[in-house]
């Protein structure tokens, strides 16, 4: 079976590579979530820093490779450095699961966010090697959605896991392997040189301008939305809600950014220069609806529009960012963009905390109400500015 890719076609197996690829990226952190509360019974002298570490740390350690990932595949060969990030990753997932200290799991998982980093920016500069047109877009699209889902399904099997023995969860960190071993095809099936037609031909160099736009856009729609990942647990459980119910609607959070990518380019040909206000007025209405309200019916429609108008800003983005490249450098583009994404993740808390002080609030409202009043003042500029390239949507960007 052959996939078109707009510069001729590849196979099944190579398309199924690189969507592994895609599927490990959100996996660091994940195993180590579920059992977060109940490393103190299993290390009963291990200190709270401790086990912030081992979440903190990885994830410190993921932005610089990520970048260093992006520039060594300017001028090396992308599959090397893609098999050397799979490999640290897999060894390290292997090596958790005979750990017998919190020290040796907190040094295994940093050298994990070692190899995680080298991988992330791949898992879309892939896509950008095989793909370019409607076919990349629509395969990033994929990327997301295929990212998401198995963030999703990850969680609750490693959740299951944690129950039956606390080293179980780190079995996910084994994923990398199946990519490793499916690596071998694109060894064998290289990606074709991008038509002369193609946007990208014409950079000579990395449009910085462009880029940090999208670097500031994709940072401040990240944090935006993190409010539902973060406090959405503090709110249910002061809304006197089982705790439970919090773990579903962060389940339907990520169920919801998953879902456009699987249409992305039909969004993106409906909605034309209006994708960013239309997904930015969602985000906005869905924060409101999980301040506002107490009903369990629209604290699910809050997270999910949330998450749906975050799905859609994302694979755009990623797609803008291969654009103000030369193919050379296109990963390397992706890499400064993907690290805002982990940016965000690590001092969205430190944000929020900030402003509660300033505003002298603990309101566990708070920050839906806030982030809320934010990207509406965002949605308003770019009600003004849909035909700048970073908010908007340029008429002969998408033009084949």
């Amino acid at each position: 079976m052959k996939i078109k890719t707009g510069k001729g076609s590849v196979t099944l197996v190579v398309l199924l590579a690189i969507w592994s690829v895609s599927a490990i990226a959100s996996l660091p952190g994940l195993a180590v979530s579920p059992i977060l509360g109940d490393l103190n019974k299993v290390f009963p002298k291990v200190t709270d820093l401790e086990i912030q570490m081992l979440t903190s740390l990885p994830s410190l350690l993921i932005i610089p490779f990520v970048l260093l990932s992006g520039k060594l595949s300017e001028g090396r060969d992308k599959l090397k450095i893609l098999i050397v990030g799979l490999s640290i990753f897999f060894l390290s997932g292997v090596a958790c699961l005979f750990a017998r200290s919190m020290a040796w799991l907190i040094v295994i998982s940093c050298i994990l966010g070692v190899g995680a980093g080298m991988v992330i920016p791949l898992s879309t500069g892939l896509i950008v090697d095989y793909f370019t047109g409607d076919r990349r877009v629509r395969q990033l699209g994929y990327s997301s959605a295929i990212n998401n889902l198995t963030l999703v399904v990850a969680t609750a099997v490693t959740g299951y896991l944690a129950e039956v023995n606390w080293h179980l969860p780190f079995l996910v960190y084994t994923l990398p392997g199946i990519s490793l071993a499916l690596s071998f095809f694109l060894r064998r099936s290289r990606s074709t040189p991008e038509p002369e037609q193609s946007i990208q031909m014409r950079h000579k160099r990395i449009d910085r301008g462009k880029l940090v736009g999208l670097m500031l856009f994709y940072f401040f729609a990240t944090y935006a939305v993190l409010a539902i990942a973060f406090y959405a647990s503090f709110l249910v459980d002061d809304y006197k809600i089982s705790s439970s119910f919090s773990g579903v609607l962060i389940s339907l959070f990520f169920l919801a950014i998953m879902l456009p990518g699987l249409f992305i380019d039909r969004i993106i040909r409906a909605l034309k220069q209006n994708v960013n206000l239309v997904s930015l007025g969602l985000v906005c209405a869905g924060l409101l609806c999980v301040g506002i309200f107490r009903d369990k019916t629209m604290l699910v429609v809050g997270a999910l529009l949330t998450g749906f108008g975050y799905g859609v800003i994302q694979p755009v983005i990623y797609d803008k960012a291969a654009t103000i490249a030369p193919p050379r450098s296109a990963t390397l583009a992706l890499s400064f963009v993907m690290a805002m994404n982990y940016l965000a993740v690590m001092i969205c808390p430190f944000i929020m905390d900030m402003f509660r002080h300033l505003f002298h609030t603990h309101s566990d409202r708070f920050p839906f109400f806030f982030n809320a009043a934010l990207v509406f003042a965002l949605a308003a500029v770019t009600w003004f500015r849909r035909g700048n390239f970073t908010l908007g949507l340029d008429e002969s960007y998408y033009k084949n």
